[in-house]
């Protein structure tokens, strides 16, 4: 088999799974649908392990790969094609590797769901759409790709369409991605214009050629023309990857099924904004402005988003703001052009972050859909696998010395402040400081999981809806199809940093995917004091991140596990600061009496004077009663009597001879 039709089979297995399992979910059940797509999508991840195996192992180089020519237009190709280097490559074994295990997991999740085969369904197309995405050679595959995992995103958000959260949260999603996706549009608009071709590689070799042109975007102001493209490219990806003030849809999304907010939040949609960075490492690389912007929101985000999932009570919220927040350090990452430590850690945190989610999602299952900490408690004795498997992410989260997440994390950290770029003592101080806030969440959230004494009751007589707190059945822990992805996802958490972190970040094995000049080399700097990975964990007991994620652990011991009373006083204490993070720094609030109050009052006053007024009252409505009050008066002269129709003629005749005479 040639290298083309296995490049071919990758993204196409799991749209045709897709396919049978949604066209034909009739002709081949429930069983069926799962076997087809989980199948399509386990070969997906075994074909993309063989071409990470020949990058790797055999020596194969960057292939750029074009399937089909779509069009030809004044010189400008519009093609289907693929390009696998390093960066590729590892893409498809991540998105792949999450999208299995989710499969599988599904099968426990959704077992009872009158939907099941059109989950299945989604779930493949959504893994399709992210693959060729992350495959693409030019920049309308990338859009392609860009847009379908968008909607096949707001199709599973609002999977459960009849609740009016679910379509709520699916729209929000929706609306939210075409702000960003317009900046995106822009800049690949703006490409094309400056280029004059979609291809990844043309453009890349073209770039530095445009450097010093500039446009007066506002009359009297100059922007360079390779900035203005750059902040484009990552307005859309600020959308994608959910980075203030895009951020809003994300934690909404998860009123979806807890499998696609393991695949949205851990490996694909989200990372596709990080993924699009770096791939575009050649243009960023060009622009100091561009990259302190991404610097600078990607810090917004990393510690403001953190500080939200402190008081978040719903278990699936909490790590979805935690989302938020790694994101955010990836984000950082780019902007101080530690492309490789974005990649990095976007790879460590797709197997941890999909491991808590999938782990949320054990527990949900467990407590009969309840998602409130609140009403939880104790459950590491019913459910060892989940609360073994769950502090597993933790400590991958939080960044503990040997997990994949301490590797990763601590890197973009060093790389931050390394950096001279403007901005970069405010970034650093974040992602910093972003450590403690993180800790305390995670433990927060095991503790009031998993530890102290169990916060609700079983009632077998209870109701078929019984209230919060309230059980029909005594939890338990979950079937295999759900705690075996937990273990596969727990074992790459551990170990998947301390194997990659010297190839991806200081041996160059990305270097054929990713342009940094040598004045922005910040992991070089780190490089210099790296001295393998069993001596960087060593080495953590003497740098700050270590102890502020201690710091974080103490903090929430005592507030959750020796002083659980604290947390109430302390809400109490400070009320306006509760409310802040509660209400998410009113974000919410300021959109919807901006943006959407205005909107709803312009769109109400064109439909009260345009459309009811002008169109309905005066065109339509006007025009009906004018026809009627002059075929009223018409019919006046409909008498029936010969003298008044003889009269009326004899009143014309001499009219008309009139007007003759006188012409």
């Amino acid at each position: 088999m040639s290298l083309k039709t296995i490049l071919i089979l990758i993204p196409l297995l799991p749209l045709l799974a897709a396919a049978v399992a949604g066209l034909l979910r009739n002709q081949v059940g429930r069983a069926g649908s799962h076997w087809v797509t989980i199948l399509g999508v386990a070969i997906s991840f075994a074909l993309s392990v063989y071409v990470l195996y020949l990058q790797m192992y055999q020596g194969l180089g960057t292939q750029n790969i074009s399937v089909y020519t779509w069009m030809v237009a004044d010189g400008i190709k519009f093609e289907i094609g693929f390009l696998i280097d390093h960066l590729s490559s590892l893409m498809m074994v991540v998105v792949s590797f999450i999208s299995f295990m989710v499969h599988i997991y599904t099968i426990g999740y959704m077992a009872d769901d009158p939907g099941y085969q059109r989950f299945f369904s989604y779930i493949a197309l959504f893994t399709f759409s992210m693959l060729m995405l992350v495959m693409s050679n030019n920049f309308l595959q990338l859009f392609f790709g860009w847009e379908a995992v968008g909607l096949v995103s707001y199709l599973l958000i609002g999977f459960w369409f009849d609740r009016e959260s679910a379509v709520y949260a699916g729209l929000k999603a929706f609306l939210v991605n075409r702000v960003g996706d317009f900046g995106f549009l822009l800049g690949i608009a703006a490409v094309l214009y400056c280029f004059g071709s979609m291809d990844y590689f043309e453009v890349f070799a073209a770039a530095p050629g445009i450097e010093g042109q500039s446009v007066s975007i506002i009359p009297g102001v100059e922007w360079q023309w390779i900035t203005v493209i750059c902040i484009c490219l990552f307005i859309g990806a600020m959308g994608k990857s959910a980075q203030a003030p895009l951020h809003v849809w994300l934690p909404d999304s998860m009123e979806g099924p807890t499998p696609i907010s393991a695949l949205i939040h851990a490996a694909t949609m989200v990372t596709a904004g990080i993924f699009m960075v770096a791939r575009m490492s050649p243009l960023f690389e060009l622009s100091e402005a561009a990259l302190s912007f991404v610097m600078l929101i990607g810090a917004l985000t990393a510690f403001f988003m953190g500080l939200v999932g402190i008081v978040q009570n719903d278990i699936k919220r909490v790590i979805a703001y935690s989302t938020l927040s790694q994101l955010g350090y990836m984000t950082v990452a780019l902007g101080v052009s530690a492309y490789s430590a974005a990649i990095f850690h976007l790879g460590t945190h797709a197997f941890f972050k999909a491991l808590l989610f999938l782990g949320a999602g054990s527990v949900i299952i467990a407590l009969h859909h309840q998602q409130d900490m609140r009403y939880m408690g104790g459950l590491r004795k019913q459910m060892p696998i989940t609360w073994i498997t769950a502090w597993v992410g933790t400590l991958a989260l939080i960044g503990f010395p040997f997990f994949a997440g301490f590797y990763s994390k601590d890197a973009i950290i060093e790389a931050v402040h390394a950096s001279s770029r403007w901005g970069a003592g405010v970034a650093y101080w974040a992602v910093l400081l972003g450590v403690i806030v993180t800790s305390f969440y995670s433990f927060r959230l095991l503790y009031l999981t998993f530890h102290g004494k169990p916060r609700y009751t079983v009632d077998v007589g209870a109701g078929h809806h019984p209230p919060d707190g309230v059980l029909q059945h005594a939890p338990k822990e979950s079937p295999l199809v759900v705690t075996v992805p937990l273990i596969l996802l727990a074992i790459p958490s551990i170990v998947i940093g301390y194997l990659t972190i010297d190839p991806v970040l200081f041996t160059g094995w990305l270097s054929d995917s990713i342009t940094v000049l040598p004045q922005n080399d910040v992991l070089a700097a780190v490089g210099e004091h790296f001295h393998g990975p069993t001596a960087m964990a060593q080495h953590a007991l003497q740098t700050a991140p270590f102890w502020l994620m201690l710091g974080g652990f103490v903090l929430a011991t005592l507030v959750y596990m020796v002083r659980p009373a604290l947390a109430g006083t302390l809400a109490q204490r400070f009320p306006r600061l509760h409310a802040l993070l509660e209400n998410k720094f009113y974000v919410d609030e300021l959109y919807q009496k901006l943006f959407i109050g205005n909107t709803l009052r312009i769109g109400n006053g064109l439909w009260k004077k345009a459309d009811a007024g002008l169109i309905d009252g005066w065109l339509v409505n006007g025009s009906a009663k004018l026809v009627g009050s002059l075929s009223a008066r018409v019919r006046t002269w409909q008498s029936g009597f010969l003298f008044q129709y003889a009269f009326a003629m004899i009143i014309g005749l001499i009219g008309i001879l009139a007007i003759w005479v006188m012409l």
